[in-house]
């Protein structure tokens, strides 16, 4: 069983190739998850400046740009230098400069986000800007050292990256597990009463919280609002999830349900994944054909975009713009927003009714599951299955027509997505990464299942 074990030295080493590959090799073998170029195309036409839809923040004279930056995906470098930032600094500040240029003011970060580097980097490139013209946003995500100390330290470290002294927007970061795990990362040691007095003192302006789980959890952290007051949710929203998360295989439940419950209590949300982590862009074809039939001029990804931003609570819909095609193409949706229609979302509950019928794996290439003690590279293996899936490329019978070309398309790709030291027969179900996916995935046995697939289609040679 551990044959396939890589210690230290050599796990180093495969994640360092990895990492200086990955841009080249991924968008090759398997698209970036959130790209929006090639069969969804990009909508065409100017991208307009100064147009860009905002909302005004309940009580003040604040206002949020619809569209919100998530940086959970920026640019890496091509060869990082060992044990130094591998976010590409220079395209970071040429994508924040563009996006603020076009009245882009929100920006959301976390500490474990693009393997902890992404606070420097965001930090490095809005510091060059007042401090007062944009809201930031970071989290607590204490999730495997939750002492007080650890989690003040977590706290600390934020504002000095980020290089500030007090967050817009602050959030106890994918609360889902269970309410024992939540009393223990943030009742228990006392941290939510660190925050509520951060606060008070003017240190954190709006504090929240960000969901990934199951419904009577979410119903058990929103009672709280009576004592904590929560100024806003971060929640999954799109149209798929509206109403077929469950179906989709997620741990949650209908985005439907959860904007409906804030909504109830006056509370805004700020949405995340609108793309489904860019499954929303990468649509099988006859979808594809279905939006162009629509409006031959917009987008796949655009229909995801206004969906989100239509429910009039939502305050900012963040999108991973790791390119700068999509940071256009999502200005242009928001400059300024055309809300969906009742006839649109009738046409969007019928696109979601087909994709949920279609056996993708419900991953976001969040990365919470990385790194794989065996070397494995999660997303990598996942999204190339699902790219196949929405391309046809899963070849299934020898008698289907396309089976060659199938087959060779996966294998080819297979391989171009991870090395081979990286790939999904080095998988022995520890299951460790299981804990840690917000979307519920059993990763081990998608790993096996994608496993026993390719050796299938190496076998069965034409």
């Amino acid at each position: 069983m551990n044959k396939n074990k890589v210690n230290r030295r050599e796990f180093i080493k495969i994640v360092g190739i990895s990492t200086a590959t990955a841009t080249a090799a991924f968008t090759v073998g398997c698209d970036n998850a959130n790209s929006i170029s090639g069969r969804g195309g990009v909508a065409n036409g100017a991208i307009p400046k100064g147009k860009i839809t905002r909302k005004k923040v309940k009580g003040t004279d604040e206002d949020i740009s619809l569209l919100g930056y998530g940086c959970m995906r920026w640019p890496t470098l091509k060869t990082p230098k060992k044990g130094e930032n591998i976010i590409n600094q220079d395209e970071v500040n040429r994508l924040v400069d563009y996006a603020i240029d076009h009245g882009v003011n929100y920006f959301d970060t976390a500490p474990v986000y693009t393997q902890g580097w992404s606070e420097e980097a965001t930090g490095n490139a809005l510091s060059r800007y007042p401090r007062d013209s944009y809201y930031l946003a970071t989290k607590m995500s204490n999730f495997y050292d939750y002492t007080k100390e650890n989690s003040i330290a977590m706290y600390n470290s934020s504002l000095k990256k980020l290089q500030t002294n007090y967050f817009d927007y602050y959030l106890v970061h994918n609360v889902g597990k269970n309410i024992e795990y939540f009393n223990a990362r943030f009742i228990d040691n006392g941290v939510l009463d660190f925050l509520i007095e951060e606060r008070k003192a003017g240190r954190i302006r709006k504090l929240g919280w960000s969901f990934h789980g199951k419904m009577e959890f979410f119903d058990e952290i929103l009672a709280l609002h009576d004592t904590v007051h929560w100024d806003f949710v971060q929640i999954q929203l799109n149209y798929v999830d509206w109403r077929h998360a469950e179906v989709l295989g997620n741990n949650n439940v209908s985005a439907e349900y959860l904007y409906a419950e804030l909504e109830k209590r006056n509370i805004p949300a700020v949405v995340m994944e609108p793309l489904l982590g860019g499954r929303l862009s990468k649509v099988p074809d006859h979808i594809v054909e279905r939006f162009k039939e629509r409006d031959p001029n917009s987008s796949t990804a655009s229909w995801a975009f206004r969906f989100a931003g239509t429910p009039p609570l939502v305050y900012t819909v963040l999108s991973g713009m790791t390119y700068m095609e999509h940071l256009q193409d999502n200005i242009r949706t928001y400059s300024p927003l055309v809300p969906i229609t009742k006839e649109e979302e009738v046409f969007l509950q019928d696109t979601a009714t087909l994709l949920a019928n279609y056996p993708t794996i419900p991953c976001n290439d969040c990365q919470y599951c990385m790194p794989c003690p065996y070397g494995i590279d999660i997303p990598a293996m996942l999204l190339h299955y699902n790219k196949c899936v929405n391309e046809g490329n899963i070849p299934k019978s020898r008698t289907d027509a396309n089976y060659s070309e199938a087959r060779r398309a996966y294998l080819v790709g297979y391989d171009r997505s991870a090395i081979k030291l990286r790939q999904a027969n080095r998988c022995i179900g520890c299951d460790k990464c299981n804990a840690h996916c917000p979307q519920g995935i059993d990763i081990p046995k998608e790993l096996t299942r994608i496993n026993k697939f390719v050796e299938q289609l190496k076998q069965d040679t034409l």
